[in-house]
């Protein structure tokens, strides 16, 4: 078959039914809309393009940069069809996890700026999250770039609204349930509104990563703020899936379907059995669900690495914060707010900031020292980083995290205190702050 050009390919992408013996569902059909088949390998060049599409004359003739705050898909798809016509592309964004998908971007020739340690999605609180930043580089410079906005521009859900959800239908018919993983929520809005139109009794579940998780591309509980085009009210549930329930059904789709879907499309299909399995035996009748398998599992080797070690003859390590039960909480020690001030002064502990770099910019705990949670996981993760004469008081932005990280550390039979309720607590009690001399954005 000719094509033109690789833009083309977008879309049309194939639905593939699970099979019953794999879901173990009795009355519900389930279907995969495969979108790692996009020729960009995700469900975001349909997006990009869109976005794209109209502007690309504009943009060569002015000589614009084109601006996005992505660190995964969307950059992606943004740099290559921005290459393909000579268009220069930057993203700004938080500090990209994945290794895979960094390398990736280089090679496509993306210009990466990034703000480490920031949230997934935009934070209405915070003045300095990527969106906010891109939004004053743009202000400052209207002639040099242009912003395409993934979290508020319409033409991410138009085009899953006029494509996605049309190609859905037309292959299938009526869908009695519809889930999709929530990022930008472009993709599940888009094609919600669409099948909607079909059948006024569509159930819409929303699929999020566990607090305090992280599975690429989509938010987790501490980040469901309602900003740009995401309506929490268009779901009627959401499902929250971890990262080991992500990996676990992304190598069912690999091994038993041959869709080779990375975590995210793995926690979709988790997040789709999860709620089918509750509801199955009740149905009278046959009901079709469909969820989407968002992109290719191959950028992210060392994410499924280091959540399945044994897969790759790794060295399995037995006790990380992710392999932490209730059980285990009890070794936690925590240190209350109202106490914080006198106990440090007492005991004088190394204070480490597991925020990210610009929050411990923006205000800190004097003598606090930075190691973001990402880095401090590693350090944990390959040996003992304290000794037992060491108090340590560890520092997150709401007194989860840490208090893991105490626990966990505490059962190796270090002397770990966890701030309750964390720098929000601090904060709120207006505790003294440390800020770091700084001009603009580092």
């Amino acid at each position: 078959m000719l094509y033109k050009s690789v833009t083309e390919l977008i879309g049309n992408t194939p639905l593939i039914e699970i099979s019953k013996e794999i879901t173990k569902l009795k009355n519900i059909n389930v279907y995969a809309k495969c979108e790692l088949y996009n020729p960009f390998g995700s469900l975001k060049d349909r997006a990009g393009y869109a976005m794209l599409k109209d502007e690309i004359q504009k943009l060569k003739e002015n000589k614009m940069t084109v601006i996005e705050s992505s660190s995964g898909n969307t950059a992606k798809a943004l740099q290559i069809i921005c290459s393909m016509n000579g268009i220069p592309f930057k993203t700004v964004t938080n500090r990209i996890k994945i290794p895979e998908t960094k390398e990736i971007l280089k090679v496509a020739g993306a210009e990466i700026e990034e703000l480490p340690g920031l949230s997934e999605c935009p934070d209405p609180t915070d003045p300095n999250d990527p969106v906010a930043y891109i939004e004053r580089i743009v202000s400052e410079n209207p002639n040099k770039y242009y912003h395409t906005n993934q979290y508020t521009n319409l033409k991410n859900p138009k085009a899953h609204y006029e494509h996605t959800g049309k190609e859905i239908y037309d292959d299938l018919g009526k869908v009695d349930y519809f889930f999709g993983t929530l990022g930008t929520t472009g993709s599940s809005r888009g094609t919600i509104e669409y099948l909607l139109e079909k059948n006024k009794n569509l159930k819409k579940i929303g699929i999020i990563a566990e607090k305090g998780d992280t599975i690429p591309g989509i938010r987790n509980k501490d980040e469901m703020y309602e900003v740009g085009i995401f309506n929490k009210s268009l779901y009627d549930e959401i499902v929250s899936v971890n990262s080991d329930e992500a990996v676990e059904e992304m190598l069912v789709l690999n091994r038993k379907c041959g869709i080779l879907g990375g975590p995210t499309s793995g926690a979709a299909f988790k997040g789709t059995l999860k709620y089918l399995r509750e509801i199955d035996d009740k149905l009278k009748e046959p009901a079709n669900a469909v969820f989407i398998a968002c992109d290719r599992m191959e950028w992210y080797m060392s994410y499924i690495k280091k959540r399945r070690p044994e897969i790759f003859d790794s060295e399995i390590k037995r006790e990380t914060i992710r392999t932490l039960t209730e059980e285990d909480m009890k070794y936690a020690k925590t240190i209350n707010i109202n106490n914080a001030e006198e106990w440090i002064e007492k005991n004088n502990p190394i204070i480490i900031d597991l925020r990210g770099n610009l929050a411990y910019k923006n205000g800190h705990i004097a003598n606090a020292i930075n190691i973001t949670d990402i880095f401090f996981e590693d350090l944990v993760d390959n040996g003992t980083p304290f000794s037992k004469e060491n108090s340590v008081l560890l520092v997150c932005s709401i007194g989860d995290k840490s208090k893991k990280f105490s626990s966990l550390l505490n059962k190796k039979g270090m002397n770990v205190y966890s701030l309750e309720n964390g720098m929000i607590a601090w904060r709120e009690n207006s505790f003294p702050l440390k800020r770091s001399l700084r001009e603009g954005i580092i």
